[in-house]
């Protein structure tokens, strides 16, 4: 599976272990998009790369990593198509796969434990989307998307 990884700088501890550990499960080809330090970085760059990685077709699923996991989450799922959940737990990753066929996977180093964060990740990687009734959901959020593509989010009346 080809997975986009990125993080912003409180983040970036966290993302190392969960590339480590991706690497010691095998079977993934991880394209890392930064950061690589604990240097000040702004947050919606990286998800931008990990949402426009995985819209190209590059990767098939993302995985991002800031403080809380909320900024990360907001931005990326800016981008139709993009189907981010902040993941605190096994039961949070089981159910974003199999219930919002999620794409991208958003922890908080500040939130997760390395103990928790590492099964969720397994969880999410190895839940397959349950389609059924769980479908017509998610094709009613691409339906929103389709519909206010272009709202620039003004009243404009």
């Amino acid at each position: 599976m080809k997975l986009a990884i990125a993080s912003d700088h409180a983040g970036v501890n966290l993302k190392q272990l969960l590339m480590d550990h991706l690497a010691g499960r095998g079977g993934f080809d991880v394209h890392d998009f930064g950061v690589f330090d604990a240097s000040p970085s702004d947050y919606p760059d990286y998800a931008r790369k990990v949402a426009e990685s995985l819209l190209s077709g590059a990767s098939e699923r993302g995985i991002l990593v800031c403080g809380s996991g909320v900024g990360m989450s907001v931005a990326a799922n800016k981008y139709p198509g993009i189907r981010a959940a902040v993941i605190d737990g096994v039961d949070t990753a089981r159910q974003a796969r199999a219930h919002v066929d999620t794409n991208v996977a958003v922890f908080g180093e500040r939130q997760i434990t390395a103990d928790k964060a590492l099964p969720a990740l397994d969880a999410w990687l190895d839940t397959a989307f349950e389609g059924g009734r769980h479908k017509r959901r998610v094709d009613k959020i691409s339906e929103i998307e389709r519909e206010v593509r272009g709202h620039d989010g003004k009243n404009n009346s």
